[in-house]
């Protein structure tokens, strides 16, 4: 995997969850462009991902975008069997889902259930999906987007709370049956708490990932070797 990973030109980036150009999503898709890897995009507005694309493409990079919903397992392997297409998969990043708040009183039925089916069904389907390709491959990366949110419910917050939770839980699970089965050292998903203006922290991760780029109160990070399980933070 080692190997994959530094021929970045075969080794392709599925990012599931790109929406504004200025959002977590897109800069990830950039940075690993840049980083001279494909990227496949996915996402539910087809001009949002359009927009994305035509940006990528401008600045030289091979990419491909898929519209789709994260909730459905066959959209989820749609996504992963497109990425393929453009090199084998070394990366999955499952970024889908947004937040709604409102006092909880007021929160329908609905609202609470499709916060859950935009992070944590998303995040089920999505590595599903993965997993199998990415152990075929020898091992690879895949990624969730946290928040504060996933360990202290915040007042308004309920459903928000409720999904990321449930993701951070979904994610430990996966890391602890997949991480040794790779030879991971550290089953445990790690944790990439980036606030911005934290040097000391950034330093110590870079000891062992490359730094990406800021995005509002979070950092995104270049992927290191082995199978992980990682759950990035955002507060």
């Amino acid at each position: 995997m080692d190997t994959q990973l530094r021929e970045a030109s075969r080794s392709s980036v599925l990012i599931v969850g790109v929406g504004a150009a200025r959002g977590l999503g897109a800069a990830v898709a950039r940075r690993f462009a840049r980083g001279g890897h494909p990227v496949a995009i996915a996402g539910r507005n087809a001009q949002k991902l359009e927009a994305t694309a035509r940006e990528l493409r401008d600045a030289g990079a091979i990419v491909t975008y898929i519209v789709g919903d994260a909730g459905r397992a066959e959209d989820a392997k749609h996504f992963v069997a497109q990425a393929e297409q453009l090199a084998p998969l070394a990366v999955a990043v499952h970024n889908a889902g947004g937040n709604e708040a409102a006092p909880f009183l007021q929160v329908s039925e609905e609202s609470f259930t499709r916060h859950w089916r935009e992070h944590a069904l998303g995040g089920f389907q999505l590595a599903q999906a993965a997993i199998p390709v990415l152990v075929a491959h020898g091992g690879g990366s895949l990624f969730f987007t946290g928040a504060s949110a996933r360990l202290r419910g915040r007042a308004n917050f309920a459903p928000f709370a409720s999904a990321k939770a449930a993701l951070r839980n979904l994610a430990q699970s996966i890391a602890r049956e997949y991480g040794p089965q790779m030879g991971h050292a550290s089953p445990e998903p790690q944790r990439l708490d980036a606030r911005v203006g934290r040097p000391s922290l950034e330093r110590k991760l870079l000891s062992s990932l490359h730094l990406l780029t800021y995005v509002g109160a979070t950092c995104a990070y270049w992927v290191s070797s082995h199978f992980r399980i990682f759950e990035t933070a955002s507060s």
